[in-house]
Order: C-alpha cells, then structure tokens, then sequence
C-alpha cells in the first residue's frame, strides 16, 4: 500500500529531519544519550510498580548505561519488566511524534518529560538508594544528570519561543526511537551464541523463561518496529486541523 506525505505534514517532517540529524551528531559528543537511558530505566521502574514489585534504586552512568533494581515477581511479571527499557524508549519516542502530529503544546510535552526525569531521578535515584542502602555509587552523577536535564527541559517548556519548544519535542521523539533502535541491534549481537556473556535484559529473560537472550531480542525489535511502524502511519495522515503555527518549518496559508 503507497503512503504519501500528507501536505500538513511537510512542516513538521522537516523538524523531524533537523532533530534526526542533530541527534547523529550528538552520538559523537560524551553523555548525549543520559536522557534516554533515564526513560529506558524509567521504563523498568514503572512496569515494576505496575506489576505489584518495588524498585530499590535507578541509577545511570558516565558511560550512559543504567542500572534498575526491582523486587522480582512471578514469570509474567519478570517478562513485562525487563521488556520495558526498550520498548518503553520506543513507545516513549513514538508517543511524543503521535503528540506532535495531534498539535499537543510542545510546552506541555516538555514540561512532563522533565517532571517525568525528575520524580525518576529524586525518587529512585535518591531517596530509595539511600533508605534501602543500596547502589550509593550510582547517587552523585544520577543526581547531578537527572536534575540537569529534568531543570533543562523546564526552563525550555517555560521561556523558549513555542517553536524551539516545538523542535525540541521532536529533538526528543528522535532521540528516543533511534538510540531504542540502535540499542537492540547492539543487544541482539550481544546475544549471539558466538559472543561473549554479557549482562542485559535479553540475558535476564532468558534466566527467567529458559529461552535464549536472542530470541527476545529478536521480539523486541520486532515490537519496536511495529510500534514505529504505526507511530509514523498516524504521524503522515492529515488532519482536519488547519496550520499549526508554532512549527519551524510551517508554511503560512494562502489566504
């Protein structure tokens, strides 16, 4: 079936291809990815609490990993939570292009990121940590990070022009889909027979279910995907709005 770029749409794909390109030259500088690495825990943190467990502690690194520890609940429930890193980071990013297509105020958009990142960071990062004494090391950066980015996206949502918001909420669409894609990949290698053993949440299903870390990361990229797939269906549909004028790119009707 032929898709076509609906012409309301052209503004906002072109924002979406600046962000995508930003986002490939921000892989080359240091500590790009901690913003996706705090909703790729959060994703584990919130399907933990969803599924009846607690979480002891969320905690990022320099290197832009993470680290989330859960109370572990029946098969089910070890099967939803370690899922929920990747394909959170997807649906997270795919939501965010759904908002962005739906005219939701960016300002709004980015104003619960950031208080998204900073309940993960003050909650998690900080507090639990410390009440159950576990994972001190990861406080400081997880501290200085979360509250950095979390007072960042704030401080746009709050002062910026509503089309640098609007950019920005596509800066973050894009940052999550890609690195959740790119991510997989990586992780459906390290799940090859021939690598070497490696902790990753493919590895942890494959503890819990006997079945092994590649054929989960093989689902998950297959989820991913189709979650994509339908993200961006509904992202190049027209509405029956007329123009949005807050987006960069937006061209002034004819009148």
């Amino acid at each position: 079936m032929r898709v076509s770029l609906s012409r309301d749409a052209r503004p906002q794909a072109m924002t979406l291809l600046v962000a995508a390109t930003i986002s490939v030259l921000l892989w080359f500088i240091p500590y790009a990815e901690i913003l996706v690495t705090f909703i790729h825990e959060g994703g584990h943190a919130i399907a933990a609490l969803l599924t009846g467990n607690s979480v002891s502690s969320l905690s990022v690194a320099t290197n832009a990993s993470g680290e989330t520890y859960t109370t572990q609940g029946g098969l089910i429930s070890q099967v939803l939570v370690s899922s929920a890193g990747y394909i959170g980071s997807m649906a997270f990013g795919a939501l965010l292009l759904v908002l962005i297509r739906k005219s939701v105020q960016a300002r709004i958009v980015l104003l619960g990121s950031g208080l998204l990142v900073f309940a993960l960071t003050i909650i998690y990062g900080l507090f639990k940590p410390i009440f159950s004494g576990n994972a001190w090391s990861g406080i400081p950066f997880t501290l200085v990070a979360g509250l950095f980015i979390s007072a960042g996206l704030v401080l746009i949502a709050r002062f910026a022009s509503a089309r640098v918001a609007s950019f920005f909420v596509s800066f973050l669409a894009v940052q999550c889909v890609l690195n959740a894609l790119f991510d997989l990949k990586t992780v459906f290698f390290l799940s090859s027979p021939f690598a070497l053993p490696v902790h990753t949440d493919a590895a942890n299903m494959a503890n819990a279910t006997g079945i092994p870390a590649i054929f989960w990361a093989a689902v998950w990229i297959i989820l991913a995907l189709g979650i994509l797939w339908f993200a961006m269906r509904l992202y190049v549909a027209g509405r029956d709005k007329g123009f949005q004028p807050d987006l960069p790119f937006e061209e002034t009707p004819t009148l």
